[in-house]
């Protein structure tokens, strides 16, 4: 059996190596391909990604490629996960590290006895500019979860997760311009099986003002959000969507004034 990591890394010069000596180090029963696309960077994160590859005693694990041009993050991504051979897929990009060395054997075993759960994803901690703290960004939930709970908002981390590959055929096109990956994702997998949470540490999500989501305002998020919440409903049933449209409903009434919010209670009742 093998197991693909995917990692994708954009000026990640200062984070990549802890990231993917976190993942060559893993210790398993199984197969590991480490797939890492670069889009074009212009640091030294090429260089940086060689030397691992031919030093490292597990170098061999990675399968490596650069665009020639930037080609931008889904595009990326979507390129990456095409490359993943693995009945898994983890995710890990490259400015997030692993911090157990059995993170991936504990998931896999997981799902490999669960036949109805699609997605496994553990608790992480939060690395800001460098201080370790807990996790501020999402919620605690219980240990099984489905797309009905995902739905209402997202709780995954991307460094946490494990997923079952091939669960669908092709991507929905919209897929390849979102501004959103992973939750879209993890909506697309949860169609197919049930959601576990391991209640324990194994990875740190980096915040810092490079990183694409972090560095932006909290109204540029909210509106961001809006719109691809709003592109990506059509892609699920009537249940999901509605659940969907309470997320756009909860992020315009925080955002607007005090008539207006008394306005859109009326509208919804």
């Amino acid at each position: 059996m093998k197991v693909s990591v995917c990692m994708i890394t954009y000026n990640h010069e200062n984070y990549i190596k802890e990231a993917i000596e976190a993942v060559l180090n893993q210790k398993t029963t199984f197969e590991i391909e480490l797939i890492i696309a670069n889009d074009n960077s212009p640091d030294s994160t090429d260089q940086i990604i060689k030397k691992i590859i031919s030093e490292h005693p597990n170098g061999s694990k990675i399968i490596y490629t650069k665009n020639d041009t930037n080609i931008g993050m889904m595009p990326n991504f979507t390129k990456a996960l095409k490359n993943c051979s693995g009945k898994y897929i983890a995710l890990c990009e490259g400015d997030d590290y692993w911090t157990s060395d059995v993170k991936l054997q504990k998931q896999v075993d997981f799902l490999e006895n669960n036949n109805d759960f699609a997605i496994c994803f553990h608790k992480v901690g939060i690395d800001k500019n460098g201080e370790l703290i807990d996790d501020y960004i999402t919620s605690t939930v219980n240990p099984k979860t489905t797309i009905y709970d995902l739905a209402k908002g997202n709780y995954i981390h991307t460094c946490s997760v494990v997923y079952r590959n091939h669960l669908f055929d092709n991507f929905p096109d919209y897929f390849y311009v979102s501004p959103v990956g992973d939750y879209f994702l993890h909506l697309l997998n949860s169609q197919y099986g049930a959601i576990y949470y391991i209640d324990e540490k194994m990875a740190n999500y980096r915040v810092h003002e490079t990183s694409y989501w972090s560095s932006k305002k909290q109204e540029e998020r909210e509106t961001i959000w809006i719109t691809f919440i709003e592109n990506i409903k059509p892609n699920f049933n009537i249940e999901i969507q509605k659940l969907l449209e309470k997320q756009i409903f909860g992020f315009k009434y925080r955002k607007s004034s005090f008539w207006k919010k008394i306005q859109m209670k009326l509208i919804k009742k």
